[in-house]
């Protein structure tokens, strides 16, 4: 079945639109990888606090909780893990996580948890068996996240732009429109790769360099890809072989 000129016009705008919208997400997470990276440092930096703090302070201090209430609210749309921890004084601490292992799934009412306090939040959760994890407001892993999901974002909203602006720049000329559509769905590969190496740096807690070294030669791999099908496609070597013709049988 023939797409009809109108549809894939239509089709084109839809993936500049998403293209846009990507990019915009990717330099907003690109301009916010070094506020993150400062963040983690002064974290990391930061002294011990030689009292408990009265007020948000820059050092950090080791509050012992007892948990009143954890749910990893799985299966919920928009809702992340959380627990309300209660210290000696009384007055709740409601937390939020922005995953649920390795500590909140194992929590139980009545347990008791280690909370590392910095700037008046709890930003870090140590169980009895030593396991830690970061809360929302935690620092660590910040700046990988933001580098992930620029790549991500920037790699496929280029690619889906160019593959979006490619058709309509060649209206009417079908090979012209396969070959933007080689290089969209290129780029969605593209971005999918950033996300899974993100994945993996973080699973493996590898150092941040990890990602634009595993990614790299990764994306270099697919813009050849991209490059090698759209050229095939533009020469007409992907277009639909015609049916061939009965031969008459002879005896």
């Amino acid at each position: 079945m023939v797409e009809s000129p109108g549809r894939m016009v239509l089709r084109s705008v839809l993936w500049l639109l998403i293209a846009v919208v990507a990019l915009g997400f990717g330099v907003a997470s690109a301009l916010q990888i070094r506020g993150a990276l400062e963040r983690e440092r002064e974290f990391r930096a930061a002294p011990a606090c030689a009292s408990v703090p009265v007020r948000a302070s820059g050092c950090v201090w080791e509050q012992e909780f007892t948990v009143r209430d954890a749910d990893t609210n799985r299966g919920e749309r928009n809702a992340s893990p959380e627990a309300e921890l209660v210290p000696p004084s009384g007055k709740p601490w409601q937390v939020t996580f922005l995953r649920a292992d390795p500590v909140v799934s194992e929590l139980e009412p009545d347990d008791k948890v280690v909370g590392l306090i910095w700037h008046g939040q709890v930003v870090e959760v140590r169980d009895a068996e030593g396991r830690r994890q970061q809360t929302s407001d935690g620092p660590v892993g910040w700046p990988e996240d933001r580098l992930g999901g620029a790549l991500a974002c920037v790699s496929f909203g280029l690619t889906a732009f160019v593959g979006g602006l490619w058709p309509l720049l060649a209206r009417g000329d079908r090979r012209h429109a396969k070959a933007g559509m080689v290089v969209r769905w290129h780029g969605v590969g593209l971005g999918a790769t950033a996300i899974l190496t993100l994945w993996a740096q973080s699973a493996n807690d590898w150092p941040m360099w990890a990602i634009p070294a595993i990614w790299g030669p990764l994306a270099l791999l697919a813009l050849a890809s991209m490059t090698a099908f759209a050229i095939a496609a533009v020469r007409g070597d992907l277009d639909d072989a015609a049916p061939r013709e009965a031969q008459p049988q002879t005896t």
